[in-house]
């Protein structure tokens, strides 16, 4: 029944996740309409600072609420459930104020003198408030998810995407040829409004699902103790999460400076930046979504059968995503060297993302493994390995982008070359560790019967692509991408059952 559990709530967090995955693409691609590669490029420069700061004031605590939630939750302790969750808005109040306002009174600092473009001035203080929103919903979201109401964040999602949508739409049809800067400052004021409206609506939930609670005679607890758990949980996610934030917002800061030193003009090394990192990687990065959703469902599943001793279980079960996030990896691969022109095209309208879209595709199966071992880490408690590894990784990031795309004959594509060689470093150490633990058995065998299977899809794929004429450009496309991951699932529905897992 746990085995049959782990699925549900796999499909379930997955089908939520690629609705507001799929939302947010839509979104790149309006944006990248509107905004074309250089503002594509500007417009990443500003998110990594925001994400920097939003680390800052939340990293960790979505985490830290959901396992004390849980806690409180399951023994029907709702009075210190309730004052845990009012304790911990009122502290992210206080803190994500204050922050929000250092960061509105640096904006000119950072943008002149860590992004070196005035142009980000605006879309940085557009930004600002949206920090106390996002803040105050972690601790709303953590609170659905520790007691097992993940339907209501994941609504609320749908509901905040669907809405930057709808304002990008209507605010930019209201200019004439807005230029670059006032694109990418309407871009976020829209992800500001969205995030207002996500956290009220999370909020107007929380209210009414705490009116239907029977509070039982349980000791209060005081606030400073409610609020010691909380960020005892919290401090070392945030630590590693600030951390590694900040070494990959270096790393995003160096490209085009990089890029600059090889002769490149300023413009086209954003552009560049744009049709790489902004376009072509969230075409390889979207089927994550599903190694997100598996990895949020193993945590807790991994932490189970940890305590219950169950080793032969948690070994089965990390033996299985690893196979599973290999194989949407070799979908990924197979897609992006088959049809890279194609995808670009029908994703973004764009004749020149071929190349691009072909080389991101090789990490592909090394990213989606790796991505996965830091799951595995988190569900076996190693969560100060994790802290280590995430950082010798974003090290290791910062000095190969440094190198790479520095070089004048590797430019752009050192991005490339960095994320495989990251991503062969990430899934090294991090299964060192976890063989520490269990028990894990790598068959070769297996692994090169994946590869002819994938070598067979790609013909198969690349015949369909001859055959269809390119007047049904669209739906040849669809499926082609449709076909090649439906094939992929069904070999992973067939192992599964030979294992009796589902």
């Amino acid at each position: 029944m746990k085995k049959d559990s782990f699925f549900k709530e796999t499909l379930v967090l997955t089908i939520s996740n690629l609705t507001t995955g799929i939302l947010g693409f839509i979104f790149s691609i309006i944006l990248s309409k509107e905004l074309g590669p250089e503002g594509m490029g500007l417009y990443g420069l500003v998110m990594p600072i925001y994400n920097l700061f939003i680390c800052l004031i939340c990293g960790g605590m979505v985490t830290a609420i959901s396992k004390v939630a849980a806690v409180y939750f399951n023994k029907c302790d709702f009075r210190n459930l309730n004052k845990s969750i009012e304790t911990a808005l009122i502290f992210d109040l206080i803190l994500s104020i204050s922050i929000s306002i250092i960061f509105f009174v640096f904006t000119p600092f950072i943008s002149s003198n860590i992004i070196h473009d005035s142009r980000t001035l605006y879309p940085l203080k557009a930004v600002a408030p949206a920090l106390i929103f996002v803040a105050l919903s972690s601790i709303l979201k953590g609170y659905f998810y520790g007691i097992s109401k993940v339907k209501i964040p994941a609504f609320i999602d749908i509901l905040e995407k669907s809405i930057r949508i709808g304002i990008i739409i209507s605010v930019i049809s209201m200019f004439s040829n807005p230029d670059v800067t006032t694109t990418v400052t309407i871009a976020y004021i829209a992800l500001c409004v969205g995030e207002f409206i996500s956290f009220v609506s999370l909020f107007i939930f929380y209210r009414f699902h705490k009116k239907n609670m029977v509070y039982s005679k349980f000791k209060k607890e005081r606030k400073s103790q409610l609020m010691f758990d909380i960020l005892v949980v919290s401090l070392p996610l945030c630590v590693n999460g600030f951390l590694s934030t900040t070494l990959n917002t270096v790393s995003t800061l160096i490209v085009p400076r990089r890029l600059i030193s090889t002769g490149i003009k300023y413009s086209e090394a954003l552009s560049l930046i744009g049709k790489f990192s902004s376009m072509a990687m969230s075409i390889i990065t979207f089927p994550m979504i599903i190694i997100g959703s598996i990895s949020t469902v193993l945590i807790p599943d991994l932490s189970q059968a940890l305590d219950k001793k169950d080793y032969l279980s948690m070994e089965n079960r990390i033996i299985q995503v690893l196979r599973i996030s290999f194989l949407l990896g070799l979908a990924t691969l197979v897609i992006s060297i088959s049809i890279p022109n194609s995808l670009g095209k029908l994703f973004f309208g764009r004749d020149d993302l071929g190349s691009y879209i072909k080389f991101a595709a090789i990490a592909a199966p090394l990213t989606y493994v790796s991505s996965t071992t830091y799951g595995i880490l988190n569900g076996l408690g190693r969560q100060g390995i994790l802290l280590r590894n995430s950082l010798l990784v974003s090290v290791e990031e910062v000095i190969l982008l440094y190198i790479f795309t520095g070089i004048p004959s590797i430019n752009i594509f050192g991005f490339g070359i960095t994320l495989i060689i990251t991503s062969t470093t990430t899934f090294l150490i991090n299964i060192y560790e976890i063989k520490k633990y269990c028990y894990i058995n790598f068959s070769f065998s297996e692994i090169f019967i994946y590869i002819l299977f994938s070598i067979l899809i790609y013909f198969i794929i690349n015949i369909a692509n001859n055959l269809i004429p390119n007047k049904l450009f669209t739906l040849k496309n669809l499926f082609i991408i449709f076909f090649t991951f439906a094939s992929f699932l069904c070999s992973i529905s067939v192992i599964s059952k030979k294992e009796s897992l589902i």
